[in-house]
């Protein structure tokens, strides 16, 4: 009786062994299901953000101008040394002042120009620098950020050089080829101004730089009323952005006496 009973010991033994690979097939298939899942899942998230149609954009965060169609505007022009500008008191150097100016408006009185004599300092004689500081603000508020009633959503302001510094004139003194060779003459042309790459290909040493007078500046402002995206402002305008104005031509002429 002894042999059977091994026998049913040793299938019992084949019969648990079995169910450990059944146990690891069934883990193994459950983990390939999770796996799939996020797959889908995450395949689900970029189709939706790439091919879903776009929100539209909340009113409240659109970018536009501050200034309303036919709004009146006053424009300050001074000249000055200096690149930064606060002496607003100073009517020596306000050489320009305009009021109500319609904005966005095209009119007879579009175009206006203004014609002044300056004289120069010994600093500005002697290759100084001259700035143009324009400020416009609504009619009734000031330029001035100093001022209680200064609001700065309501006045804005630009600085322009008014001197460009480019490299000396050089003279080019050459003897010319096509005239009498008896008289000697040395061909002079006009003098021009060099370039900074010319400057820099011509090793005749240091460079000297001057100042070169802009007798004509011209102020011109554009007028634009598009709302804008923060994130879909074009990159050419993204600094002015809520400072366009209209086709308003403002020239002066400047006279160094």
């Amino acid at each position: 009786m002894s042999p059977p009973a091994a026998a049913e010991v040793a299938v019992a033994a084949a019969g648990g062994g079995g169910g450990q690979p059944q146990r690891q097939q069934q883990q193994g298939g459950f983990g390939q299901s999770i796996t799939g899942i996020i797959r889908i899942a995450v395949f689900w998230y970029f189709a939706s953000k790439f091919f879903s149609p776009k929100k539209p954009v909340d009113p409240s965060n659109l970018i536009s101008n501050l200034f309303q169609k036919g709004e009146p505007l006053d424009m300050w022009l001074y000249l000055s040394e200096h690149q930064r500008f606060n002496d607003f008191g100073n009517e020596a150097s306000l050489v320009w002042h305009e009021t109500n100016i319609p904005y966005a408006t095209w009119g007879p009185e579009s175009t206006r120009t203004l014609s002044l004599d300056y004289h120069p300092s010994d600093t500005l004689k002697n290759n100084g620098s001259l700035y143009a500081h324009v400020f416009f603000a609504r009619s009734g508020y000031p330029p001035d950020p100093n001022d209680p009633e200064y609001q700065p959503q309501a006045a804005f302001g630009r600085t322009h050089p008014v001197v460009k510094y480019l490299p000396k004139s050089r003279s080019d003194k050459r003897k010319s080829l096509l005239g009498n060779p008896k008289d000697g003459e040395v061909f002079e042309p006009e003098p021009q101004v060099a370039d900074d790459t010319e400057a820099d290909s011509k090793d005749e040493g240091p460079v000297e730089w001057i100042s070169y007078w802009k007798p004509n500046i011209t102020i011109n402002l554009v007028e634009d009323f598009t709302r804008y995206a923060h994130n879909a402002v074009p990159p050419n305008i993204a600094p002015c952005i809520l400072q366009f104005l209209t086709l308003f031509s403002f020239h002066i002429s400047i006279r160094v006496v």
